[in-house]
C-alpha cells in the first residue's frame, strides 16, 4: 500500500524546521564553525534520509524529542517469519560524524535472536566494517528486518541461538516463541513482546 504523496510534504516541512531549529541552538551554544558546518551537513542528510524513508506497514518511527532527529526509534512489528507478531524497538543515535560512521544501534526489546545479543547489541555487517557514506538509514532499516525475517547464524552475537538454529529449527521457533510470549529460555527471562 503507498502512502499519498501529499502526506510528506507536511513531514518535510516539519523536518526543515527541526533542522533549522537545531542549527540556531548550536549557534547560541557557540560552536565553531568547522563544527556546525558539519553539524549542518549531518543534519541536512539525516532529515533527507528519514524523508526518504518508505516504511511498510510493518515499521514506524518514534521521535521522543520531536526537536532531535539524530535519536529515534524504529518499531518493527514482523508479519512473517519466526518473529511475526512480535514487537522490536530499536533504537538509533546518530552521530556528528555521520553518514561517513554508521548510527548506533541497539535493540530495546530482549529477543532469542542470533544477530540481537541480550544486552541489545546487533550483528549487522552494515553497522560495522561494511559501512559506506552511500548507505542511508533506510539502508540500515531494511537490513534489520531483513534479519528479523531471516536470522544470520554465520557470524552471531548470541551463540546458543546460532547453535539452535543451525541444529534444530523447529526447536529455535519454540525457543523464539517461548521468549516472545515472556517466558525463560534456559536462564534466561524475557518480556512478553506479541503484540
Amino acid at each position: 500500500m503507498s502512502a499519498n504523496p501529499m502526506d510528506s510534504v507536511p513531514r518535510q516541512q516539519q523536518q526543515q524546521k527541526q533542522v533549522k531549529l537545531q542549527e540556531r541552538q548550536h549557534e547560541q551554544a557557540g560552536t565553531s564553525r568547522g563544527a556546525m558546518a558539519r553539524s549542518s551537513a549531518t543534519l541536512a542528510r539525516v532529515a533527507k534520509d528519514i524523508n526518504d524513508l518508505n516504511l511498510p506497514s510493518t515499521c514506524h518511527t518514534v521521535f521522543p524529542d520531536p526537536d532531535d532527529l539524530m535519536n529515534f526509534k524504529l518499531i518493527i512489528s514482523p508479519d512473517e517469519g519466526f518473529y511475526r507478531n512480535g514487537r522490536f524497538t530499536f533504537n538509533f543515535r546518530v552521530g556528528d560524524n555521520y553518514p561517513h560512521k554508521p548510527p548506533k544501534v541497539k535493540c530495546e526489546t530482549r529477543v532469542f535472536h542470533p544477530n540481537i545479543d541480550l544486552k541489545g547489541h546487533v550483528c549487522l555487517d552494515i553497522l560495522r566494517g561494511d559501512w559506506s557514506p552511500m548507505m542511508t538509514l533506510g539502508s540500515v532499516v531494511t537490513a534489520l528486518q531483513f534479519i528479523l525475517l531471516e536470522p544470520n547464524t554465520d557470524d552471531p552475537f548470541n551463540e546458543e541461538a546460532g547453535q539452535v538454529l543451525l541444529h534444530n529449527r523447529k526447536l529455535f521457533e519454540q525457543y523464539v516463541r517461548t521468549s516472545m510470549s515472556g517466558g525463560r529460555v534456559g536462564s534466561t527471562y524475557y518480556d512478553c513482546c506479541l503484540e
